[in-house]
């Protein structure tokens, strides 16, 4: 299987709905041991989740803005396992005055918050759990929205976020290759999760992505991106990274819509 004895650790499962949750489900149905993360009042709703899945998971604290929380998941997973061969970085916050439209009165106090917990949290557990991963290689991959190359409504610092995340990614490439890990993001179309919910004229959006993508896009289904993600943290991608991988019904690559003739 694809990744047969693979020791993964992914982050931000919320409901079965999300990203993170497909992507756990694919791994393991491709032969990964996975781990979960979640913290705080959500905590709960993770582990429900972790017991819907083929093979229920243990769930680590892990609020990234504590290295007292990160240095516990590195030693647990360490006595665990005692290395690891790959994690997934499924992890975004912005403060509602971030969003919606509220572009040039965002104050730095939640510009700072959402670019800490969207982006830096990125480097931050790379960095933590680099002594599991630096004797052996893996892969990480993170969960980009459209390579961050344009400006979305509503979006606003969570896409100026995301473009930060897109660097760090190709500078984490640089700076990571000589322990033969990779880093790579997935760029997925938009897909209805509980954090999607809270982004202002979500709708609009996923039903445009829809009418445009060649392919077209089912936002209720996030298998896709799991797939994405679970073939990037495979041995089947030995000599890529600093990669952008577009999961997104080939959205991206067009300017203007199919015609309806053409579709």
């Amino acid at each position: 299987m694809l990744l047969e004895g693979k020791k993964l650790l992914v982050t931000g499962v919320l409901d079965r709905r999300s990203i993170a949750f497909s992507i756990a489900e694919e791994a393991q149905r491709a032969g990964a041991e996975i781990v979960l993360t979640s913290f705080g009042r959500v905590m709960s709703i993770t582990r429900m989740m972790a017991k819907r899945l083929p093979h229920p998971p243990d769930v680590l604290e892990l609020d990234v803005t504590r290295a007292e929380d990160l240095a516990g998941v590195r030693e647990e997973l360490g006595r665990r396992w005692g290395g690891l061969d790959g994690w997934v970085h499924s992890i975004a916050f912005a403060p509602d005055d971030a969003l919606g439209g509220r572009f040039l009165t965002t104050p730095w106090e939640s510009v700072a918050t959402a670019f800490r917990i969207s982006a830096f949290s990125l480097k931050e557990v790379a960095m933590g759990l680099l002594p599991l991963m630096q004797e052996r290689g893996g892969s990480i991959v993170a969960m980009d929205f459209d390579n961050a190359v344009q400006a979305w409504p509503s979006y606003d610092w969570m896409g100026v976020s995301k473009a930060a995340l897109v660097a760090i990614v190709r500078y984490l490439a640089r700076d990571l290759g000589r322990y033969r890990i990779r880093v790579n993001a997935v760029s997925a179309g938009p897909v209805r999760t509980m954090a999607a919910r809270g982004v202002p004229g979500f709708d609009a959006i996923q039903e445009e992505w829809a009418r445009r993508a060649p392919l077209g896009w089912d936002a209720s289904d996030p298998s896709p991106v799991g797939k994405t993600v679970c073939a990037l943290l495979s041995d089947y991608l030995p000599a890529t990274t600093g990669e952008v991988v577009h999961c997104d019904g080939g959205h991206h690559a067009l300017a203007y819509p199919l015609p309806e003739q053409d579709r």
